[in-house]
């Protein structure tokens, strides 16, 4: 455990030192883990999050469709008309981006608002790196609203027997969906404050890009409701989100062949696949998958349990905030699906219901991604798409804007749940 715990450890300071070469990184550590037998070859497929690598690809590919079809610089045609400044625009596409998180998995939601933010700074002649790391956090942090916004809700909301109104009002009580809320308002004020000085104006008399192709526009809209409708089907398979993804980007580059007679453009929405960005989930799946099967993840749980020393208070901070550390650095699933028995063996010994210690662990374990770029996928398919137009993303860059959003979302959360649930 102890060597599995050292590798991870000098893993992540490399990547976030070394940028650049995170997924080769990555990547290495992973191989690492598998020739040392600390992730056993029959549990490698097991770590994986097919559903998520599929999910990015087909999104991807078909995002860039979307780009071609001109309608992200028809929609930031539109913003730019309704909005008078730098910084509203930012806080706006934020806001945008985090409703649409509340419904759809938040890699899928990032990647299909990026391009809006991209073609705004591009027309504003502006750095778009702020903007979309404003927008990968603010995804991550809605995910948490509802119980079909994110996996880690998902589990919640299936150990605890929830359905999907218990996350609005749960046993007569305001749920979580209203602590994300306060959250996403106090976030948004920190968001204003940190793009204080983009107060350059934008000039209303846009003239508005013409689309040149509004299947792909559709089929976007369709993987929303594909997600949205999949979210309530019960045993279905793990891949589902991707496989519509797949199936989508497939519908999409028939059509635009069909359309074009260039089989040309198949390849170009091939090419728009990050592979370097799903190669470094690759290799952070695996890593996970290492130390968890070395017991780390385990043994975290434990101490947790330690901490909180019997008393409700402290053991309520320290699940809360301590969840928020480790999601900085773990992937939040496996964290989550270790803690859940572990928050129900600790309610039934201090006998109370768990649901403040259920409500602390989600929102503690989904902002704690928001801390570094590779705290969660969303943020890592975020920086791929800057790294493919071109602007590089350093560690300080993303902790800048990263950490403040996640201690002004999870502070009003934090006091929230106390409040309405002890």
């Amino acid at each position: 455990m102890l060597l599995a715990l050292i590798l991870f450890a000098v893993t992540y300071v490399l990547m976030l030192k070394f940028v650049k070469y995170h997924t080769h990184i990555a990547l290495g550590s992973a191989l690492i883990f598998i020739l040392t037998g600390m992730l056993p070859v029959n549990q490698i497929l097991g770590s994986i999050d097919f559903n998520v690598l599929l999910m990015i690809a087909g999104t991807m590919g078909l995002v860039q469709l979307f780009i071609d079809s001109k309608m992200p610089s028809l929609m930031a045609d539109i913003l730019m008309e309704h909005v008078s400044s730098i910084q509203i625009a930012a806080v706006a596409l934020s806001l945008f981006a985090g409703i649409i998180s509340a419904f759809v998995d938040n890699v899928a939601t990032v990647l299909m608002i990026a391009p809006i933010a991209l073609e705004i700074s591009k027309k504003l002649k502006t750095n778009p790196v702020p903007f979309i790391i404003a927008i990968a956090v603010s995804s991550n942090l809605q995910g948490a609203a509802t119980m079909v916004g994110d996996t880690t809700a998902i589990m919640l909301g299936s150990y605890a027997n929830m359905n999907f109104m218990d996350f609005f009002f749960y046993k007569k009580k305001p749920a979580i969906f209203f602590a994300v809320e306060l959250g996403a308002f106090a976030a948004a004020m920190v968001l204003a404050w940190l793009f204080r000085k983009e107060k350059t104006h934008i000039n209303k008399e846009v003239h508005r890009t013409a689309v040149t192709n509004y299947v792909p526009t559709i089929l976007l809209l369709t993987m929303v409701a594909l997600m949205i409708t999949a979210s309530f089907i019960k045993n279905k398979p793990e891949t589902t989100n991707g496989l519509i993804c797949i199936g989508l980007l497939l519908v999409g580059m028939f059509d635009s062949i069909k359309k074009s007679h260039n089989k040309d453009l198949m390849f170009h929405a091939f090419r728009a696949i990050d592979f370097e960005t799903i190669g470094l989930l690759f290799g952070l799946f695996l890593i996970i998958g290492g130390i968890s099967h070395m017991g780390v993840i385990d043994a975290v749980a434990q101490l947790l349990a330690k901490l909180g020393g019997g008393n409700l208070f402290i053991l309520y901070t320290v699940i809360v905030w301590v969840s928020v550390l480790l999601s900085a650095f773990i992937d939040n699933i496996p964290y989550v699906a270790t803690m859940l028995p572990v928050v129900t063996g600790l309610a039934e010994t201090l006998g109370i219901q768990p649901t403040l210690l259920y409500f602390g662990l989600l929102s503690g374990a989904t902002l704690g991604g928001n801390c570094t770029p590779i705290g969660a996928s969303a943020n890592i398919a975020g920086i791929g798409i800057l790294r493919k137009a071109g602007y590089e993303v350093k560690t300080k860059d993303f902790v800048r804007i990263g950490i403040p959003f996640t201690l002004a979302a999870t502070i009003p959360a934090y006091i929230y749940f106390w409040v309405f649930y002890v």
